[in-house]
């Protein structure tokens, strides 16, 4: 792990692409700033692994299952 130490309105740069700058400091709080492209995906780390473990569940959905919920979406048409 790289760590840096940034003062307010100082930034990091990650690539050419994506810019990261410290915007304020209150208390025990940082705010910050980050410049990337539309197509890179930006989440805070607590709803990133949630979407992991959401993918993960729904890909392990055991194939029968998709199956029988298909048919009744059928019937329903």
């Amino acid at each position: 792990m790289l760590v840096l130490t940034r003062k307010r309105n100082e930034a990091i740069q990650i690539g050419e692409d994506v810019e990261i700058k410290v915007l304020a400091i209150e208390g025990d709080q940082i705010k910050l700033g980050i410049d990337a492209p539309k197509s890179v995906d930006i989440h805070r780390k607590e709803i990133y692994l949630d979407i992991q473990e959401q993918n993960n569940a729904a890909a392990n959905t055991p194939s029968e299952l998709l199956q029988l919920l298909n048919g009744s979406a059928d019937k329903e048409s």
